[in-house]
């Protein structure tokens, strides 16, 4: 998987197209990730006791990788992720600019 967690990343389908937030959690056996205020659903909790109280909690599930591009740090638009080797060092660069990630 070439994201990795703090990424800034914009989504590409679905509810949410076209925001854009940093990454959360990487699952990369499940080929998602997690991106903050995106993919946000309300999930009622009932009381387990007399005295504690029901609520709405609102939780973000994670996204498929396909859903989501990297956004170019030049060009501020969507980008996809190439590697280059530089010095015996490999490294993330965005396909669009060729700029370090």
């Amino acid at each position: 998987m070439k994201l990795k967690k703090g990424d800034t990343v914009i989504v590409l389908s679905g509810k949410d197209k076209g925001k854009t937030g940093k990454i959360e959690r990487v699952f990369p056996q499940k080929a998602k990730v997690q991106v903050e205020g995106i993919n946000q659903f309300k999930k009622h909790v009932k009381a387990r006791s007399t005295n504690e109280k029901s609520e709405i909690v609102v939780i973000t599930k994670a996204l498929n990788v396909s859903k989501v591009a990297l956004i170019d740090p030049k060009t501020k638009k969507a980008t996809r992720i190439g590697y280059k080797v530089i010095k015996g060092e490999k490294t993330r660069i965005a396909k669009k600019s060729g700029e370090k990630i």
